[in-house]
């Protein structure tokens, strides 16, 4: 019998080659996947616990409510109101646009809400909830409701929103907050404003952003696959902002307002003895609410292109020609600087002519006023007084005194963006114009003409000091933020110093007379009521020819006059003080001073005087 060839051998020895080869590899196979196994599950289990946990837990940060605002009354000016909005969650939507189509068939999505949802998708996380339509009605939330279990990553949530009750009236004031664009984003705490999407943009809601804003919170919870929010683990609820109480009064705003008629312009009201801005009209104005989650194109180019330019603060930000309101400042300059005395007297031709040069300066009176003392200067407003004693006390002067009452810098008020205006001064020129210092120059400025202007918030201030005996306090909207109280009532911060306490009364007795005096300009408003102590202006928009005559009936109304009106009351007590400025209203007589007493009456509890609105409509002399 035949033993096994030498080929037999051979195979059969490469085939238990090749089985134990196959035994090593799958032993080695297991012992690499038992060794990741023990990686996996023992030595590195916490981490990756984590993770899965991670995959149904989340931390949703919880934005804070923001305070509110209050008029001095209590009434609310900013409020949060509920809105049920739709959210999108993107790390659990894998096609947002296609999306976006299938839920425009079940609630109304215009362009510019995608266009929103686009903007704050780009600065949020990607876990986080980005509103896609705020505001549902319950139409829409019902319709949504039933087609929810096709929306993975979609969601309703209820929401705060901004609302201002009272629109235009405090648009300028209170201001409102808008979509945090990038250049915000790029200065704001990102922690601080986690899940928030709005900041202050203007007014006080800017001003006091911080204080409004409040602290924001944290929400650990568990979600479902689809993204939706199954059951609130923990929460570490936000701290709401401070609410903030003003020593502003709607109702008295209301009358401002609405004074001010068919003008453009501002009327602001300050609370003699704590500086508390009562009032701050600017005409004409704006829906804020337009502005709270984002404006449409066509509001926007509407409110842009409107000549009236209702998106200009005029209160704090317009600059106009002071005119005659200037005089009793002049007056008082004049006196405590020595340059006269309040029984000097000139003689007013109705013109006046500097030395050795060539231009006359005319009254507003072609006739003159004759012989004219300081209390008859402010009564009259003649302007051939302050040509003369402003050109005797000179610039530098009259500068560095009225630059005590605020002129020329900001009042400080609590409004972002206050302009300093113009007190104008020989350096001033040089430096902005590169241009010396001309003796005319110095003969306008007497006038409240020329290079100087004012604000109306400015004017109102000043106006306060002069009532507050060169008190200068604090002008504020915000009386109390929180538990806290802005300022003192009645806290003098600084004081003018004082030569004599008879100059103040002399200058005072004039701006009685203005409204008392048988030849006051602002005689009209007199009343039994409350005395008032006052100055009309009338600031030209366009300058005249040497001799040309200036006739309104022949100029667009964008070039006529302005009319000025300040004012406090009551004289021997003063509580407020007012300054109006009815832009192209003319005559300070006739126009500003009439708005200013509905101001006042409506301050003091009086009723509307329907003589008053008759003799408003008549000629006045200023």
């Amino acid at each position: 019998m035949r033993g096994p060839d030498q080929k037999e051998i051979q195979a059969k020895r490469l085939f238990v080659a090749r089985s134990l080869a196959a035994l090593l590899f799958v032993l080695a196979a297991i012992a690499a996947i038992l060794l990741r196994l023990y990686w996996l599950q023992i030595q590195h289990h916490d981490h990756y616990k984590t993770l899965a946990t991670d995959n149904r837990i989340k931390l949703l940060p919880l934005p804070p409510a923001r305070g509110e605002i209050y008029d001095r009354n209590g009434v609310l000016l900013a409020q949060n109101i509920t809105s049920v909005d739709l959210f999108i969650t993107p790390d659990q939507v894998d096609d947002i646009p296609a999306v976006i189509a299938e839920l425009q068939k079940v609630v109304t999505i215009t362009e510019e809400d995608i266009q929103r949802f686009g903007k704050l998708r780009r600065r949020l996380r990607r876990f986080e909830e980005v509103p896609i339509r705020t505001g549902l009605t319950d139409e829409e939330m019902a319709r949504f409701a039933v087609e929810r279990h096709r929306f993975r990553g979609v969601d309703l949530g209820v929401n705060l929103r901004r609302h201002y009750p009272f629109g235009e009236l405090t648009a300028h004031v209170v201001g409102y907050i808008g979509l945090i664009n990038e250049r915000e984003l790029e200065r704001i705490d990102k922690a601080a404003y986690a899940g928030t999407s709005h900041i202050g943009k203007t007014g006080l809601e800017r001003f006091y952003e911080e204080q409004l804003h409040g602290d924001v919170g944290v929400q650990r919870v568990e979600i479902d696959a689809m993204g939706h929010i199954i059951r609130i683990l923990e929460t570490q609820p936000p701290s709401t902002g401070e609410d903030i109480q003003l020593h502003f009064d709607i109702e008295l705003q209301k009358v401002a307002f609405e004074a001010l008629g068919e003008h453009d312009g501002s009327v602001v009201v300050i609370d003699v003895k704590t500086g508390g801005v009562l009032a701050m009209a600017s005409k004409p104005s704006f829906d804020a609410n337009l502005f709270v989650n984002g404006i449409s194109f066509k509001d926007y180019n509407a409110l842009r292109d409107d000549s009236g330019n209702p998106l200009f603060n005029r209160a704090i930000n317009g600059s106009y020609p002071p005119g005659s309101t200037i005089k009793p400042f002049i007056g008082l300059a004049g006196l405590e600087t020595k340059t006269v005395n309040h029984l000097q007297t000139i003689y007013c031709p109705g013109h006046y002519r500097i030395k050795n040069a060539g231009r006359t300066f005319r009254d507003w009176k072609r006739t003159g006023h004759g012989t004219i003392d300081l209390e008859k200067s402010i009564e009259q407003s003649c302007d051939i007084y302050y040509y003369d004693l402003a050109y005797s006390m000179g610039i530098d002067k009259m500068h560095d005194y009225l630059a005590q009452f605020h002129f020329g810098k900001q009042t400080g008020i609590d409004m972002p963006a206050e302009t300093s205006a113009v007190l104008p001064s020989q350096e001033w020129k040089k430096r902005r114009y590169k241009q010396s210092w001309l003796p005319g120059d110095t003969v306008n400025a007497g006038i409240g003409q020329g290079y100087f202007l004012v604000s109306p918030v400015q004017l109102a201030y000043s106006t306060a000091v002069l009532a507050a005996d060169g008190k200068l306090i604090q002008p504020r909207l915000a009386a109390r933020i929180g538990n806290l109280s802005t300022v003192s009532e009645g806290t003098e911060l600084q004081s003018i110093d004082k030569k004599d306490p008879q100059h103040w009364k002399q200058v005072i007795d004039g701006m009685l007379a203005v409204t008392e005096g048988q030849r006051g300009t602002a005689k009209r408003i007199r009343n039994e009521h409350y005395r008032i102590a006052g100055k009309t202006g009338t600031a030209q928009v366009i300058s005249m020819k040497q001799n040309e005559e200036y006739d309104e009936t022949k100029l667009e109304k964008e070039f006529h006059d302005h009319a000025l009106f300040m004012a406090f009351a009551p004289a021997e007590e003063p509580e407020i003080a007012v300054a109006v400025i009815a832009e192209n209203g003319g005559s300070g007589g006739a126009t500003a001073a009439p708005i200013a007493r509905k101001v006042m009456d409506a301050w003091f509890g009086i009723k509307p005087d329907e003589p008053l609105q008759r003799m408003a409509q008549e000629e006045s002399d200023e």
